[in-house]
C-alpha cells in the first residue's frame, strides 16, 4: 500500500486562522500552537499516541472565548484526516481503545464510514480546564466527526477529575484512530460489502 498519506489544510474566517499539516504514517512528531495551552497539550497527546505527525498554528478571537478556535481546529483536523485517507483502500476502517488515567476510564470506538456521527457520553463538572471550556471538548469532536465523515463514540466509564477525563478521551481517540487507519495486508480494496466508504 502507498504510504504518502499527508495533507495540509488552511482555514481563514473572520474569527480564526488555522494552518494544519497532518501525516498519517508518521512517528508522533508534533509542533502545536493554538493559543489554548490545554488544547495544545491534548493535540500533542493525540499526535504522540496516534503516531501521526501534526503541525498546527492557530489564531483566533479567544478574547471573546475559545469556541471558534476549538471548533475550527476540529474542522481542519477532520478535513485533513478525510483528505489524507483518500479512497480508504486497505485500511482497517474500525478502531477502538479503552484508556485509563488514574481514577478515569474512557472508551472510544470509531468507524471511518464516511457518515458523520458523534455519540458523546461524558459529563465534565468543571467548567474550565486552564483556558479551555469543558463544553467545547464535545464541539471539537463533533467538528472532527462532521469534517472527516467519521462515526465516533466516546464513553466516560468512570472518572471525576476533568483533566484526567479529557486526557483519556484524546489518548483513546488517538489509539482508536491509529488502529482504524492501519493497513490490513489481506484487504486490497475497501473493507465494506458495498465497496465504498
Amino acid at each position: 500500500m502507498e504510504k504518502n498519506r499527508k495533507c495540509e489544510v488552511q482555514r481563514k474566517t473572520g474569527e480564526t486562522e488555522v494552518l494544519l499539516q497532518l501525516e498519517l504514517d508518521g512517528t508522533g512528531n508534533h509542533q502545536i500552537d493554538t493559543e489554548i495551552p490545554f488544547l495544545s497539550h491534548m493535540l500533542t497527546l493525540f499526535s504522540v499516541h496516534s503516531l501521526c505527525n501534526l503541525k498546527i498554528a492557530a489564531r483566533g478571537d479567544i478574547e471573546v472565548d475559545d469556541h471558534h478556535s476549538v471548533e475550527d481546529i476540529g474542522i481542519c483536523l477532520g478535513q485533513a484526516l478525510k483528505d489524507a485517507l483518500g479512497d480508504k483502500k486497505g485500511i482497517n476502517r474500525y478502531g477502538e481503545a479503552t484508556i485509563p488515567m488514574d481514577e478515569t476510564l474512557v472508551r472510544v470506538v470509531l468507524d471511518l464510514s464516511g457518515r458523520p456521527y458523534l455519540a458523546y457520553n461524558a459529563e465534565i463538572k468543571q467548567e474550565k480546564i486552564g483556558n479551555l471550556s469543558s463544553e467545547n471538548v464535545r464541539e471539537f469532536f463533533q467538528a472532527v466527526a462532521n469534517s472527516a465523515g467519521m462515526n465516533i463514540h466516546i464513553d466516560l466509564i468512570r472518572g471525576s477529575n476533568a483533566h484526567h477525563i479529557v486526557e483519556a478521551m484524546f489518548k483513546a481517540f488517538a489509539r482508536s484512530l491509529k488502529m482504524a487507519i492501519a493497513y490490513e495486508p489481506r484487504m486490497e480494496g475497501i473493507w465494506s460489502s458495498k465497496k465504498v466508504l
